[in-house]
């Protein structure tokens, strides 16, 4: 079975002025895939911080995936995809690109997220938006790919 960390990205979450309204959504998400949550975490929207936190889920191999929510749009605070590329041995742009053209096919705003796909050591890393709506949408457009593109990383 797959192993997923989440790790939303929300400064409002992590310091308890915004309830995490998207957590049962998300873990539904996962369990959809099917896979198993092996983390869920919220650090705030500083890049030291999401660094951090990144590249120890991807380094502790205890999962196979890391899902980050929020981060990915056009604010002066989201900043996900380029730490995701700052902590990335190999970037997947197809995958980020991919999620865009479905999202903008349902929200013209879809051509402003910025997430992408990466691979650090043996982990896959997917920046989701932070709505979960839109998570879960984009999610399913790498769902076809997904059990392949982590038997690759793992040398299957």
């Amino acid at each position: 079975m797959i192993r997923v960390a989440v790790l939303v990205v929300s400064s409002k979450i992590a310091e308890g002025r915004e309830e995490d309204k998207g957590k049962a959504a998300l873990g539904e998400l996962v369990e959809s895939i099917p896979a198993a949550l092996a983390s869920y975490e919220v650090v705030p929207d500083e890049r030291t911080a999401i660094r951090d936190r990144l590249a120890a889920l991807c380094d502790g191999g205890a999962v196979d995936v890391v899902l980050t929510v929020g981060g990915t749009g056009v604010r002066p605070t989201d900043v996900v995809p380029e730490v995701t590329r700052e902590i990335a041995d190999k970037e997947i742009p197809g995958i980020g690109e991919e999620m865009r053209m479905e999202s903008l096919k349902k929200v013209q705003t879809a051509m402003l997220a910025r997430g992408t796909a990466a691979i650090r050591g043996r982990t896959l890393v997917v920046n989701l938006p932070g709505s979960p709506r839109g998570a879960g949408e984009n999610l399913s457009v790498v769902l076809p790919v997904l059990e392949h593109t982590i038997d690759k990383i793992q040398g299957r």
